[in-house]
């Protein structure tokens, strides 16, 4: 078992969506204790002469040196599936008759295993905060809007069981009907993820059953769109609804303070004003070797995560650990990309605010290669740690100062 993300090339069996890769993280971490299958990869499982640390931790059963049997493993292959296809109940009570057995068998160490594996179990089904029993495969979408921001809260239901859920902010959606939104949102979520068999909606969307054909033809099995009006898909619905107001209650707060953040901010360095896209620098090697710089971003609305990059440095006349060089490289590459690809600023790409990590020397060399760049309006602050950086080191005794 292992995670994936993008096209489905790998042969094998697909469980998801899940809501994201942290609950996907946590949810294979259960499951390795559950089921002790292999999540090494097949070039590693052939070369394995004694277990590794995972049969140690009692997270796999090492097949590869046969300490379960082919048998055996095929068993807890099939008890992964029956869980994951939404077959819970039935792994839970083959677990509970394994413990009992071993308990009156007086083999006390394997009842442990056991119930190690039924807390696995529990675990997991705890996290289902959402009672989807007898839905199937469905996801769950509601729509809320407060003050000209909207959002979308989904739910992921495989197998009657909940897969997480998460919360959406759809962007330029100014003077746009909120059905019109949530339909265009819903092309766009399915575009690269197969549609499970039903789509619960808070309410009708334009050209519903043309959307129901397509997600069908893609998925290449039926797919229907519905507003359920009664009953627990209504219930659930309602939750899903409940769960938008609040995630959008909490998104305009943060914007509230980040807002107020960005105005003190622009305030301070006497900007024109709160800058809408902040791109901040650090470089890193490891004793002149494998050196990387990094660009994260920031705006109004918190870390623009899906715009982070990272740059190899890769110049031959940039030396390992050069600081200063790599600095340059680093923004010499960024605002050559930006020339080129956005030269009119139209993207809303180009930063209103660099923030650098170093002192003076960093300083002069990003403000020289951006006016070797012919970059000349994009303010930069470099932040320094400054004299007192290692200021409590100097109360320390000489063997403490190592």
């Amino acid at each position: 078992m292992q995670l994936h993300r993008g096209a489905r090339r790998a042969k094998g069996q697909y469980y998801g969506p899940f809501a994201s890769a942290g609950s996907v993280r946590t949810t294979l971490t259960a499951l390795q204790k559950l089921f002790l299958l292999r999540s090494c990869t097949d070039s590693f499982f052939a070369n394995r002469s004694r277990p590794c640390l995972l049969y140690q931790i009692r997270r796999c059963s090492a097949p590869c040196v046969e300490r379960v049997d082919k048998a055996g493993y095929l068993e807890l292959v099939q008890d992964a599936k029956d869980f994951l296809g939404g077959k819970s109940t039935k792994v839970q009570e083959k677990l509970g008759k394994l413990m009992q057995a071993a308990a009156e068998a007086m083999d006390f160490e394997l009842a442990a295993v056991y119930r190690d594996r039924l807390r696995a179990l529990t675990y997991i089904q705890g996290t289902q905060t959402v009672h989807a029993e007898g839905l199937g495969d469905a996801d769950l979408f509601a729509l809320a809007c407060k003050g000209g921001t909207m959002c979308i809260q989904a739910f992921f239901i495989r197998g009657g069981q909940n897969w997480g859920h998460r919360s959406f902010f759809p962007a330029h959606t100014n003077d746009v009907p909120e059905d019109e939104v949530l339909a265009s949102f819903l092309s766009q979520f399915y575009e690269e993820v197969p549609a499970p068999k039903q789509i619960l909606l808070d309410r009708e969307v334009p050209e519903s059953e043309l959307l129901a054909e397509a997600f069908s033809d893609r998925a290449e099995r039926k797919v229907s769109l519905r507003v359920p009006q009664r009953g627990d898909q209504a219930r659930m619905i309602r939750h899903a609804k409940r769960n938008a107001e609040e995630a959008l209650d909490r998104r305009l707060a943060e914007t509230s303070t980040q807002n107020q953040n960005l105005r003190a901010l622009a305030e301070t360095f006497e900007l024109e004003g709160p800058p809408d896209r902040i791109e901040v620098y650090d470089n890193s090697h490891v004793m002149g070797t494998n050196a990387v710089g990094a660009m994260i971003v920031a705006g109004p609305e918190g870390f623009r995560k899906n715009s982070y990059r990272k740059f190899n440095i890769k110049r031959e006349e940039t030396k390992p650990g050069d600081d200063f060089a790599m600095m340059r490289e680093v923004l010499s590459r960024r605002f050559a990309r930006l020339e080129k690809e956005d030269p009119d600023r139209t993207k809303g790409d180009w930063p209103d605010l660099l923030l650098i990590d170093g002192g003076k020397g960093q300083l002069s060399a990003v403000c020289e290669t951006m006016e070797d760049a012919g970059v000349h309006d994009v303010p930069v602050v470099a932040i320094s740690k400054g004299p007192d950086r290692n200021a409590w080191a100097r109360d320390l005794p000489p063997a403490g100062r190592a």
